[in-house]
């Protein structure tokens, strides 16, 4: 069995809308699955740790690294800056790893110009109502920054059309599962599968 190149997808959502959770989730039950550590430039939240749940800098480290072009992408989202490495990425895949991004629609933008296999996936809320409960709920923002983030969380979902999935994060365990469908289909496709099995495809066709 022939080693195949790892994916790479991207998954966006307003902030609250459960993505972390899910991404979490999944890498959970696979092994074979990575999520990309980005870089930032804000602070850490309590319980995050540098080099696993980010990529802690400042803000001339981080303009630096764009000068080197060393991200895939890059964007300012309230106030800091978040980017992701091109290194890293291209290491994981390489390996065979499906690599996630866990990146927003400007993001998401920037990555289709440069990669051209790449499977897309937004995550909305149930609600609106939903969506300020789980803000509220996580006890890590003031409430000045969630009505920020509810402010920016419909001009982020007018962009969901641009994605190739759309998952409604209401029930936890089937989104969960529609996540899962989406990337085990992606490598059963025929441009996988051919490289996967290729030994036995060349038995068979013999």
């Amino acid at each position: 069995m022939a080693q195949t190149r790892g994916n790479l997808f991207i998954l966006s959502a307003p902030s609250g809308a459960g993505k972390s959770s899910l991404i979490n989730a999944l890498l959970a039950k696979y092994s074979d699955m990575k999520v990309s550590v980005s870089h930032t430039t804000r602070s850490p939240r309590p319980g995050e740790e540098n080099g696993a749940h980010y990529h802690f800098v400042n803000v001339d480290e981080f303009k630096s690294l764009i000068e080197k072009n060393d991200f895939f992408e890059w964007a300012q989202v309230f106030d800091n800056y978040y980017g992701t490495s091109k290194q890293a990425i291209e290491e994981q895949l390489a390996a065979g790893i499906d690599v996630f991004l866990d990146i927003d629609w400007q993001g998401a933008q920037q990555l289709r110009k440069l990669v051209d296999d790449i499977e897309t996936i937004f995550i909305l809320p149930p609600s609106k109502a939903e969506l300020e409960s789980r803000l509220n709920n996580r006890g890590q923002d003031s409430q000045e920054v969630i009505a920020s983030r509810m402010a920016k969380a419909q001009s982020e979902t007018s962009h969901y059309d641009e994605y190739d999935y759309v998952v409604v994060n209401d029930d936890f365990a089937s989104a969960l599962n529609e996540i899962e469908t989406i990337v085990l289909a992606k490598r059963l496709s025929l441009q996988s599968q051919a490289i996967r099995h290729q030994d036995l495809l060349a038995d068979l066709l013999s």
